[in-house]
């Protein structure tokens, strides 16, 4: 019971975060610095994200086929790919490499 209250809570809370965005975007106004520093703080924490889930640290020997697939995606990433397409090529990419043996 315990679980289905803490599913239904976070689900509720979830759409009120995804509601509140169109709802409130006329109203609320940022300065330029502050959505200078968003934009930063969105960059630099998918930059982290990449870099921890990339490099395996402390789980040994770290292959060629994953750092090839992020590789890929950054470069589909930064010439404007759709996200998509970014996941999927990278994805294909690692799995194909594996698939060679280059583990």
């Amino acid at each position: 019971m315990m679980l289905a209250a803490g599913v239904l809570t976070l689900a509720v809370g979830t759409y009120a975060f995804r509601w509140a965005g169109p709802a409130l975007r006329s109203r609320i106004r940022f300065p330029a610095h502050a959505k200078q520093l968003l934009e930063i703080g969105a960059v630099v924490l998918l930059a982290a994200l990449v870099a921890v889930t990339t490099l395996p640290f402390g789980t040994g020997h770290l292959g060629f086929a994953l750092p090839a697939g992020v590789l890929v995606a950054g470069a589909l990433a930064w010439r404007r790919a759709p996200l998509l397409v970014v996941i999927l090529t990278a994805a294909a990419t690692t799995a194909l490499l594996r698939q060679l043996g280059l583990t």
